[in-house]
């Protein structure tokens, strides 16, 4: 007998009726998307290994530590994309979307993998809600994305989830912020992890993100980044406070967020919540004007944010909110006898066609077990058809709330179903 063969340890299975809430999850975020502009894009799940690299930064855990990397058959190195952005901007430069109008606003859902320890709300496969806008350079950018990051946490009714905002600089600014951060954890490099210590000489602002407590506990008395900006990026902050201010959206500075990719330049923020314990991050992004150089682009101000779907379910749950639902079965027809069985088959096609969530027992049940199944799949109306009611052309409508009956005519109850159950409700 042949083992049974199980998930590989970091996936999960989304199991009904979980994943027609996914979909429609899914559906609420792009919908919302659409609403600020942002169309939706769709790249491949694996790249060449130096678009990570130069992209997400090779200072990065994610690029240190938890790529899956692989050389393909003909011996090219190969990683399946541990985030959503680098990929985007691989495809805008490639298929020249820099010669359209801009700006160009984007959208996509999108599985990610990290080879990282599994916990709760962190998997090796998860999945990305993410948004790229190109070629906007203006803070009113910012605050509109940060806006769009809101209105889905509003939407949901996730009240308690806060915003924090900062801004780590620009390569005008940010060397003498480094040459700070150099001075300080110069004098504590005995205490630092092997890793801090490597990126102390090439990136020391990574150390600011370090999981490790002893780095984290150092890190705390570190140089704050906002004292050292520029005028440009001094103001661009101000500026998108100023324009949060506007928009009643409420948020806190937070001088250590750096967020865990090397990209980023002048604003960074991050959606948190405290209902999911410490991995209490649901949302994160910022600017990234230098990114698109170093993918081999011309200079373009970018920005952009990711969500981690399985994040959002469980700060859902957490809250007692329910996502969204997907419209349940409209009409269950429930047949007694080979000829009900064929005509339910013809009304259910076509209710389906007229875009009406249709079902009808396929597997012979008894009526009672039928009218059970029904309820179980939340039916709100169901109709019993049996060779009396075929001849004489016309059915009961039951709406499963609360019982109430209706006759209707057999052959009005495909083509005319919505106007029949608005005269019930």
């Amino acid at each position: 007998m042949f083992k049974q063969i199980q998930a590989i340890k970091g996936t999960q299975d989304v199991l009904p009726p979980y994943g027609d809430t996914f979909r429609t999850l899914e559906n609420l975020l792009l919908s919302i998307a659409r609403n600020y502009g942002y169309s939706e894009i769709r790249t491949p799940v694996f790249e060449h290994t130096e678009l990570f690299s130069r992209g997400v930064g090779d200072t990065t855990d994610v690029v240190q530590k938890e790529m899956y990397t692989f050389d393909d058959k003909g011996g090219r190195s190969i990683t399946l994309r541990p985030e959503g952005t680098a990929g985007v901007v691989r495809a805008f430069l490639e298929h020249g979307l820099f010669n359209e109008p801009m700006p160009q606003k984007l959208s996509y859902i999108t599985s990610c993998y990290r080879y990282e320890k599994p916990q709760t709300g962190r998997y090796r496969e998860f999945h990305q809600f993410g948004v790229e806008c190109f070629g906007a350079s203006g803070p009113a950018v910012d605050a509109e994305l940060i806006a769009l990051g809101a209105a889905v946490f509003r939407t949901l009714g996730l009240d308690e989830v806060r915003l924090e905002v900062n801004s780590i600089g620009c390569p005008e600014c940010r060397p003498n912020y480094h040459n700070a951060l150099k001075e300080y954890f110069a004098a504590r490099r005995n205490d630092l992890c092997p890793t801090c210590l490597d990126r102390f000489e090439r990136n020391p602002l990574r150390i600011l993100d370090c999981k490790s407590p002893v780095c984290s506990r150092i890190a705390k008395e570190a140089p704050i980044g906002l004292d050292f900006l520029c005028t440009d990026c001094g103001e661009h902050f101000d500026g998108l406070k100023a324009n949060l201010n506007v928009l009643n959206i409420d948020y806190s500075v937070n001088p250590r967020i750096v967020r865990g990719l090397d990209y980023y330049t002048k604003t960074v923020f991050e959606f948190i919540t405290d209902t999911i314990g410490a991995q209490g991050t649901v949302c994160g992004g910022g600017r990234y004007d230098g990114l698109l150089t170093q993918l081999g682009g011309n200079p373009l101000p970018a920005l952009g944010f990711g969500m981690g779907l399985e994040r959002l379910e469980l700060v859902l749950q957490a809250s007692g909110k329910k996502p969204p639902l997907p419209e349940p079965c409209a009409l269950y027809l429930v047949p007694i006898g080979d000829a009900a069985l064929q005509k339910a088959s013809v009304i259910c096609e076509k209710l389906r066609g007229k875009g009406i969530h249709t079902q009808f027992d396929i597997v012979g049940r008894s009526v009672k077990a039928q009218m059970k199944y029904a309820g179980k799949i939340g039916a709100r109306y169901t109709v019993v058809l049996g060779e009396d009611d075929l001849n004489a052309g016309t059915v009961t409508l039951k709406r499963m709330a609360d019982g109430d009956k209706q006759t209707v005519g057999l052959e009005c109850l495909a083509e005319e179903f919505y106007d029949i159950i608005c005269t019930i409700n």
